[in-house]
């Protein structure tokens, strides 16, 4: 019997060996309770070690994506459809979280003033402000070298996706030296991060485990109903939107896409991040879906980048939240300014774990005050999951969609 059991723990794939990491932190974190923090550093650990790889993985996938291309023509027409595409799900992902929010209307009866002494204090301007113009400008790096040394991944995108273009316009035998050295770093780094994901599920453990044993049940009890209307705008994100989509603009039938979409949703709800997620679903992508790699190479790091659905949803429906929670009553103005400022915000929201800093723009720009942000930070590695899932598979059905109209265009 116990050869047997084992042979079938022998057998497990990762993603199985991170769910029972998951299970067996959350049942360590009501065990141990405030005493669980002592597993934050294994947690931190993980983390870190993934974060250190992430961004010269993206630096080397866009690069080796967008040089992959070939035409410039083509490589125009996948860029304009993949930034159509983010840009319309993540509107809709907005306009969902507020509808959901006036319909069943989840802050309505909390007392607000019991949080205020612990409210955030955090600014617009600590956040990155500068209006739109600005934040254009921001993605323009004055210095790539200080962009990829300070990890600003938004700029490094913007230079990569550049530099990976003029690449593909240069003749083969001149192109091909410098491709074959980007190639080979990204099979290195891809190698080096499998190497880390062997001790995702003890990090995993960790970080559930902390995170359950300091904020506790109660904390996550007082947002239970907004967790549970949560989840249902990021069902319909997914069966109206990304499904929808699926079925109207790609050959992948729904079933063999949530199929094969199940792995890397697990590691995104474990680990509540897109870019610790990337390599996995680079992987599902082109080996279980049959994208082709510029596809995958251009999309997923892009994706995981500025593609946050999940985010912006969770922006507006926070907002809504706090807003009845303080007896506000939303007017146009400030249902225009949400929209405005989660859209445009959770494409700056990077993808790793964490706080979510920018709903306190959201707030100031619909002037909803910023009494219970701490409510809702002290339940957001809730949050943090279950949208990271969702973030995840926007980047896929992406792929795939990119993928089929840009195939079938050039036919």
């Amino acid at each position: 019997m116990i050869s047997n059991i084992a042979r079938s723990m022998k057998n497990l794939e990762l993603g199985h060996w991170v769910l029972i990491g998951m299970v067996l932190g959350i049942g360590a974190g009501a065990a141990m309770g405030q005493h669980a923090a002592v597993l934050d550093p294994l947690g931190q650990l993980f983390i870190k070690l993934i974060t250190m790889l992430v961004v010269p993985l993206i630096a080397v996938s866009i690069v080796s994506g967008a040089a992959s291309i070939g035409e410039a023509k083509s490589a125009g027409k996948m860029g304009i459809i993949t930034f159509a595409y983010f840009l319309l799900t993540t509107s809709v992902a907005v306009v969902i979280g507020l509808v959901l929010g006036e319909l069943f209307q989840p802050g309505r009866g909390i007392e607000l003033g019991a949080f205020a002494a612990i409210s955030a204090t955090q600014s617009v301007e600590d956040i990155g402000g500068g209006g739109f113009a600005g934040t254009i400008l921001s993605f323009i790096p004055e210095n790539p070298v200080v962009a990829l040394a300070s990890g600003n991944i938004l700029q490094i995108l913007v230079f990569c996706l550049f530099f990976g273009i003029g690449l593909s316009l240069l003749p083969r035998e001149k192109s091909a030296p410098l491709l074959s050295v980007i190639d080979s770093a990204g099979e290195v780094l891809l190698w080096m991060i499998k190497r880390v994901m062997l001790i995702a599920p003890f990090g995993v453990f960790a970080l559930m485990a902390e995170a359950l044993g300091t904020f506790g049940w109660s904390v996550i009890g007082h947002v239970l109903e907004l967790v549970l209307i949560f989840i249902v705008g990021l069902l319909l994100q997914v069966i109206l939107v990304y499904f929808g989509f699926l079925k109207l603009a790609s050959r992948i039938s729904i079933k063999r896409f949530f199929k094969a979409m199940l792995r890397p949703q697990t590691v995104a709800f474990s680990t509540a991040s897109s870019l610790a997620t990337l390599p996995i679903n680079m992987e599902t992508c082109e080996q279980d879906l049959g994208i082709s790699r510029g596809t995958v190479s251009f999309v997923l790091p892009l994706g995981a980048t500025i593609n946050m659905d999940g985010n912006s949803m969770y922006y507006a429906l926070g907002a809504v939240f706090l807003a009845q929670a303080g007896g506000i009553d939303l007017g146009m103005a400030q249902y225009v300014a949400i929209i405005t400022t989660a859209t445009m915000g959770s494409i700056g929201q990077a993808g790793v774990p964490g706080p979510s800093l920018l709903l306190t723009a959201v707030l100031v720009s619909a002037g909803i005050p910023l009494d219970g942000l701490a409510l809702l930070y002290g339940a957001d590695r809730i949050f943090d999951m279950a949208r990271t899932v969702v973030n995840i598979t926007g980047d896929a059905s992406c792929a795939c969609i990119v993928d089929h109209l840009v195939r079938e265009r050039n036919v």
